[in-house]
């Protein structure tokens, strides 16, 4: 017999609807005019709740800026990885999950440094930054996936790579200036895992495993 579902109470479907109100109006106000000008007292005004009731959710703007986008990266991730399945090379692989998380840190500069700014100096206790570090993990977990599967490495040499790869993306997003658009950034993230593939073993015809003696 198939348990049946527990339907929500009252508090906690108010509890969600104040969320989702909260979500979208910090995401609204943050993509027009970017988290640094926005208030918390803005947000709450907007998503029609008390600022102490904001508070209840999110106790600073870093933390309603990685609520706001955790999300959007999760897709954007989905969105890589789903496109990286049916390729082959390893650098156009990598690149096809990049793509996406590029564009979602992009479409607003300012909220993308914030965000990646947040995600390493923040509170560790705080739940929006535990998933911002999980995305970050996963994202890491799906290229070194992708490395095994392409590059023919075994999987510990496929970890270190994407760890090495994730920094790469990290860099290429926290410090690109406004003026460079993302096809600029995914070239220079592209000539830099070009270069790092190259050097693994079994691009070098090497036995995957094993260097050079």
């Amino acid at each position: 017999m198939t348990a049946t579902p527990a339907v929500p109470g009252r508090r906690e479907r108010n509890k969600q609807e104040k969320l989702d109100r909260i979500i979208a109006a910090a995401g609204r106000l943050f993509a027009e005019r970017g988290v640094d000008d926005v208030t918390t007292q803005e947000v709450a005004a907007a998503a029609d709740i008390g600022a102490g009731t904001l508070f209840f959710y999110a106790r600073t703007k870093g933390e309603l800026l990685l609520m706001v986008q955790n999300a959007l990266y999760a897709d954007a991730l989905q969105d890589g990885r789903d496109a990286a399945e049916t390729l082959d090379d390893p650098v156009t692989a990598l690149l096809a999950i990049a793509g996406p998380i590029i564009h979602c840190n992009r479409t607003q500069v300012e909220n993308g440094r914030t965000y990646l700014r947040e995600m390493v100096f923040g509170d560790p206790a705080e739940p929006h930054h535990a998933t911002a570090l999980d995305i970050a993990a996963r994202t890491e977990e799906v290229m070194a996936a992708t490395i095994a599967r392409t590059a023919g490495v075994v999987p510990e040499e496929a970890a270190v790579l994407a760890h090495i790869v994730s920094a790469i993306l990290f860099l290429a997003m926290a410090t690109s200036a406004d003026e460079r658009d993302n096809e600029n950034i995914l070239d220079d993230v592209r000539r830099q895992l070009t270069a790092l593939i190259a050097s693994t073993p079994d691009q070098r015809g090497l036995p995957s495993g094993h260097s050079r003696s």
